[in-house]
């Protein structure tokens, strides 16, 4: 068995062929927690959760690009894989009401994402603050049900690492940082916290001052949580078709490889990490 611990068949890029989306995960022994990124794909999540039960959870939560559509441009690609991108408030009374169900495993994904921004002062400031409002909100929404974070941070580590400093009451015990993309320090500040590292496709990719290899040789494989933000970040072996979770042993090769050790090993101890994680 391993565990995709982050990936979005509750998205619209699914909505046609998700049954055999979901036939080839169980083929391939593979169990999927699907992230929510507002109020209606989190309520999918759960909804496909429920619906396929083994090896399927959900994680519900309000991801940064959806507070604020009225201060910043989105590129409109974005809606082609997701459901219709629009502003929403986080409202923890109607997100408790979905964290009901046993499937909901973990809060999120939540965090700060500076991709596209204001350019203008003010504008800046209310953007910010927003997703400081909306991570506290979800902090204090997780530690109130015991579940753990899912930690979304684009182009923001050295703010998000500030933020859970500065907010010792409300911070997590237990979070991911999904995707992760950033320097050794800003990991190691992360490890200090006791989280969990997020790799995908991205590792596959060239970044101008990001050195992936040695960032996965530098976080202990029981920090490691594999995932494969599908639709996103697909791996090349697969390159021009849409992600899935079946996709996700390439990533786990790639992470073995750079460790010197066996694929299977590394699934395992991944899939390990997962299940403590989770609860599942």
């Amino acid at each position: 068995m391993t565990i995709d611990t982050h990936a979005h068949l509750n998205f619209n890029a699914y909505k046609n062929d998700l049954e055999d989306v979901i036939e080839r995960c169980r083929k391939e022994g593979i169990w999927v927690v699907n992230i929510g990124s507002q109020y209606d794909t989190s309520k999918r999540a759960v909804e496909i959760a429920e619906k396929y039960g083994s090896g399927f959870f959900a994680a519900i939560g309000l991801h940064p690009l959806h507070l604020q559509t009225g201060l910043v441009k989105i590129k409109e690609d974005i809606e082609e894989t997701q459901f219709l991108s629009r502003e929403e408030k986080f409202d923890p009374e109607k997100y408790r009401k979905l964290a009901e169900s046993k499937k909901v495993v973990a809060i999120g994904e939540a965090g700060f994402d500076y991709y596209w921004k204001p350019k203008t002062k003010k504008k800046l400031e209310i953007f910010k603050q927003k997703q400081e409002e909306a991570l506290s909100s979800q902090f204090i929404l997780a530690k109130e049900l015991g579940l753990p974070v899912i930690l979304h941070c684009r182009m923001a580590h050295q703010d998000l690492i500030s933020f859970l400093e500065e907010n010792g009451a409300i911070r997590p015990e237990k979070a991911i940082v999904h995707s992760f993309v950033g320097t050794n320090e800003q990991l190691e500040k992360y490890l200090s916290l006791g989280y969990q590292i997020g790799f995908n496709g991205i590792i596959f990719k060239t970044i101008q001052g990001i050195d992936f290899d040695n960032l996965i040789r530098s976080a202990p494989l029981e920090k490691i949580m594999a995932e494969t933000d599908a639709p996103y970040l697909t791996p090349p072996p697969f390159a021009g078709k849409r992600n899935e979770p079946a996709f996700i042993k390439s990533t786990i090769e790639k992470i073995a490889g750079i460790k010197g050790i066996e694929a299977e090993e590394a699934s395992d101890q991944f899939s390990k990490n997962a299940r403590e994680f989770f609860g599942i």
